[in-house]
């Protein structure tokens, strides 16, 4: 017979806490320290400072924690899809039993294979002018209804349905529910935001005077909310689809887009007229709170009440005036005779002034006018003497007193040249006491 061998002996029993110690302690011995490449993912800063995220690749995930001092020494801001390098120590986080990177610090080591897919379609698409501002529309101020895109059991839904319900019960909200995560989900929120889009046409086309028969009359939607909340870069990608993106320049109402937190940024928020940066917000950026809609309206009625009465008490007031000219019709009379007594008194005295001024300047023209008289007298008999000076000047005796003689032949003609005469013509000399008769005996030419 063969003697039956002694069975294994029996293993350890450890303590739970125990064991993650020893494995901390194994993973201290083998790996730290330990530098690591990935992708991040799920990034989220606490209120204490302390960063919490995952490390990924193709193969596999580590959760990692930078505290606040190293964190502290950042020079840029982490984000989903970042590609880095981070240097820290491996261990097991025992409240969970988890392994556990701590990041000691962190590099950039390029982008992330999905956030470089979303830089280039954010590229190419604000080079086609997806996100032009001037195609952006402004927020209608009091909406009729309003069209909300997002997961039927998300807690986005929530969240607005309470800001709605808070801030504007009395507006009617459409909920078109879609998928915001996985595979399916670019489709389904295009499906969602075409079902809006039509009810939108719709409710416009309806306004007109010729709307289509085949029109469906429902609530009119003004604008649209698609939201989602937080999460990685992984469940936020149907937000960076680009058939989202172009549905959501399609919109032919104002849309505004609200996904994820507000470090986050998908291509439907620069596509969206506006960007919210949560669920709430977007809410919010519609809804002003019906009391400040109702304060507004009691100041306008307190206006419009203190405008009627001044109207009611001004016309008291000219129905007053009136009855006082119809009761009294004397006094009416009594101030138009004062008002013609006035007028007669101011006529009577325009007229004494007038006859007065006439007066003066009448006696005043008298006074003056024997020494005009006077003085036209003596410039005209001063004229006629120079006159009379300058026509004796002219006198032809006083030249043939000086001893010349004038020359005049048989018909009186005056002769001044010698070929005038003839040897033999008879002339007159004048002379300035008498004539004498001349005959030419000879002439000669000077």
């Amino acid at each position: 017979m063969f003697e039956r061998a002694n069975p294994d002996p029996a293993p350890r029993i450890w303590e739970v806490g125990s064991l993650c110690r020893a494995v901390a302690d194994a993973l201290e011995a083998r790996f730290n320290p330990v530098a690591v490449r990935g992708e991040i993912t799920g990034f989220s800063r606490a209120g204490s400072g302390h960063c919490y995220f995952t490390l990924k690749d193709a193969q596999g995930q580590i959760r990692s924690a930078m505290f606040r001092r190293a964190a502290s020494l950042l020079d840029f801001q982490p984000r989903d899809g970042e590609l880095v390098e981070v240097r820290g120590r491996l261990g097991v986080y025992e409240a969970r039993g988890d392994l556990q990177l701590i990041v000691e610090s962190m590099q950039r080591a390029g982008q992330g294979a999905l956030f470089e897919q979303f830089l280039r379609l954010k590229a190419r698409l604000e080079a086609e002018g997806l996100f032009d501002s001037a195609r952006k529309r402004p927020l209608p101020l009091m909406p009729r209804g309003i069209g909300l895109v997002t997961s039927a059991g998300a807690a986005a839904l929530h969240d607005v349905v309470t800001a709605l319900r808070r801030r504007v019960p009395h507006i009617l909200v459409v909920l078109a529910p879609a998928l915001v995560q996985g595979a399916q989900a670019p489709a389904s929120i295009c499906g969602a935001l075409s079902k809006l889009y039509r009810q939108a046409q719709a409710g416009r086309a309806t306004e007109g005077e010729h709307a289509p028969e085949e029109a469906h009359v429902g609530m009119p939607i003004d604008v649209i909310l698609l939201v989602r909340g937080g999460g990685s870069i992984e469940d936020l990608w149907a937000f960076n689809d680009e058939q989202v993106a172009r549905m959501v320049v399609a919109s032919p109402v104002p849309l505004i887009s609200g996904v994820g937190h507000e470090t986050d940024f998908t291509i439907a928020d620069f596509c969206a007229d506006l960007r919210a940066p949560t669920p709430t917000a977007a809410a919010e950026l519609v809804s002003q709170p019906r009391a400040v809609w109702l304060g507004a309206l009691d100041l306008l009625a307190e206006r419009l009440q203190d405008a009627v009465q001044r109207q009611v008490d001004l016309r008291h007031q000219r129905l007053d005036t009136a009855a006082q000219r119809l009761g009294r019709p004397s006094g009416l009379v009594a101030r138009q005779q004062l008002q013609l007594a006035r007028h007669g008194q101011r006529m009577r005295h325009a007229v004494l002034l007038k006859l007065q001024r006439m007066a003066q300047e009448n006696q005043a023209l008298q006074a003056r006018l024997p020494v005009a008289v006077e003085r036209r007298l003596g410039v005209h008999a001063d004229r006629l003497e120079r006159a009379a000076l300058r026509l004796q000047l002219l006198d032809p005796r006083l030249v043939l007193q000086r001893g010349y003689a004038l020359l005049t032949d048989a018909a009186g003609q005056p002769v001044t040249r010698p070929g005038q005469v003839r040897p033999g013509d008879a002339l007159v000399g004048r002379l300035a006491e008498g004539e004498i008769d001349l005959t030419v005996s000879q002439r000669r030419l000077l």
